[in-house]
């Protein structure tokens, strides 16, 4: 009961509902699902953000990056409807949000070499080992993130856990992907980014491509 009052508090007021309407990807009709070149009014690469949080790192980037397109993903319903809210305000043309599961986002929904560039930083580490069955990077995972790419599209990782961060390049790897030289840009500017570093926590941060792709 008290996710539910406090998602009615999240939506309270006409301003947050019309800020949050501007962003949010509509789920309704029989069926649902993602196409991104319908999602924006103008065509551009798209880049995609799962797991986004309150959205302080996809708001910026968008921002600082007007010529491509965002996608936003958050599937706890209360912090996707902040983020929508949040994204509304800054009045960017360029992002949107959907509140749905990544991985039948990137597994079922999302077309064939669609993606610009996946952001995937701080995801659950679910470090029971009894509950890695419920961690994103499973190997079906890992081939749904390849096939999405765009030809010689970055995928950009980051976790504050040594070994999920060894588990998820393994993953990759076994995958077909590579690992390369570059940064990745969310991993110091999320809002569990800034918390871990001025907790003065390791990031373990990695930017792949799929193997062949230019980088």
């Amino acid at each position: 009961m008290s996710r539910i009052r406090k998602g009615s508090r999240v939506w309270s007021g006409a301003e947050r509902l019309a800020a949050a309407s501007r962003v949010l990807v509509a789920q309704d009709g029989d069926y649902f699902t993602v196409a991104p070149r319908e999602l924006f009014a103008r065509p551009a690469p798209v880049e995609v953000e799962l797991g986004a949080g309150r959205g302080d790192f996809i708001i910026a980037r968008a921002a600082a990056v007007p010529e491509r397109n965002f996608l936003a993903v958050e599937l706890a319903g209360t912090i996707a409807q902040l983020m929508a809210i949040r994204a509304g305000r800054a009045g960017l043309d360029n992002l949107r949000v959907v509140r749905m599961d990544a991985r039948p986002l990137v597994n079922l929904m999302l077309p064939e070499a669609s993606v610009a560039a996946y952001h995937i930083y701080f995801p659950d580490p679910w470090p029971k080992e009894r509950h890695f069955k419920h961690r994103l990077f499973t190997p079906a995972f890992a081939i749904g993130l390849s096939r999405t790419l765009a030809p010689g599209a970055p995928l950009f990782v980051a976790t504050d856990v040594a070994a999920y961060a060894a588990a998820i390049f393994a993953t990759l790897g076994a995958a077909g992907f590579v690992r390369a030289a570059s940064a990745a840009p969310g991993a110091a500017l999320t809002g569990f980014a800034m918390k871990f570093r001025a907790q003065g926590r390791a990031v373990h941060a990695g930017t792949f491509h799929a193997a062949g792709a230019a980088r």
